[in-house]
């Protein structure tokens, strides 16, 4: 089997490169070999690859700045998905694609299942639910999995921004007032890679039927239940060696204005994932204490 992984250099898109190894040759492009914002170069890419399986990693996530640079944003989490749907489509390629709880309003009183009405409160949400139509309309097998709140060892997230803030101040103010599951860019990886080996299985009997799956941490927190979580474990590990940070403030979102509306309620039901794929993530706070582990001393 041979596997394109697209956004190799992202928080998930290098944990696939690892995770997606044992099923076959994984050819992983970073964006100056696959850049969604040129969609129409994307056939291309995978004609030349001829791959089984494409996974796409790559997307614009800059949540706050996609409020004025829409239709870049539109450009690579829209039109780019749609483009590769259809180059999945002539390949007779899975196309799994990661899309996210913003597409959501977040008013909901519980989780969030696949089948809820969708109403994105910003642009990058609205451009993310667009990918999610294109690839749909092109007719290609594929997944969409749905997550939250992503973090890993490397790259731009919350966990290494609290742990950066707390070693430089001793006090923090963090949002209390938004509900999701945070989601380790690991567990995502391993468990995309579950799900691909299951459903080319499901493909070469025949039975394979293309959906919408919640892919999220089990249990839930705040902002600000999960930045004290981070202090709380980073202090046991050499992570930690140089937080100075001693109380952490919660406060409302109106406290913490954002160019970007964010939903108040990104807590995803992962029930239909289970059910096909056998499959649960790990509670959040143990997948937390396990990427902290990776950290080197400050």
């Amino acid at each position: 089997m041979r596997l394109l992984v697209t956004g190799a250099n992202g928080q998930v898109g290098w944990e696939l490169a690892r995770s997606l190894m044992p099923l076959g040759e994984v050819v992983a492009l970073d964006r100056g070999a696959c850049d969604l914002s040129r969609p129409e170069k994307l056939g291309e890419v995978v004609a030349r690859v001829a791959p089984d399986v494409i996974v796409n990693a790559a997307a614009y996530t800059a949540v706050d700045r996609a409020e004025t640079e829409e239709p870049l944003a539109i450009t690579i989490n829209g039109e780019a998905p749609g483009e590769l749907a259809r180059a999945a489509r002539s390949a007779g390629a899975l196309l799994v694609h990661y899309s996210t709880d913003y597409v959501f309003d977040g008013t909901k009183d519980g989780a969030y299942t696949e089948d809820d009405p969708v109403a994105p409160l910003n642009a990058y949400g609205r451009t993310k639910l667009a990918g999610e139509q294109a690839i749909a309309a092109a007719g290609c097998d594929h997944l969409i999995l749905r997550t939250t709140w992503v973090y890993a060892a490397r790259g731009g997230n919350f966990v290494r921004t609290m742990l950066r803030l707390g070693a430089e101040r001793e006090a923090l103010r963090v949002v209390a007032d938004q509900h999701g599951a945070p989601t380790w860019a690991r567990n995502i990886a391993d468990a995309t890679a579950h799900i691909v080996a299951l459903a080319q299985r499901e493909r070469r009997e025949g039975r394979f039927a293309s959906g919408i799956f919640n892919l999220t941490s089990r249990g839930e927190s705040s902002w600000h239940g999960f930045a004290e979580a981070i202090f709380e474990e980073a202090r046991r590990l050499p992570c930690g060696a140089s937080l100075k940070v001693a109380a952490v403030e919660p406060i409302p979102a109106t406290a913490y204005p954002t160019p970007a509306a964010r939903p108040a309620n990104s807590r995803l039901a992962a029930d239909r994932l289970a059910a096909r794929f056998g499959l649960t993530l790990p509670h959040w706070r143990d997948a937390l204490r396990r990427c902290l582990e990776d950290l080197p001393a400050p």
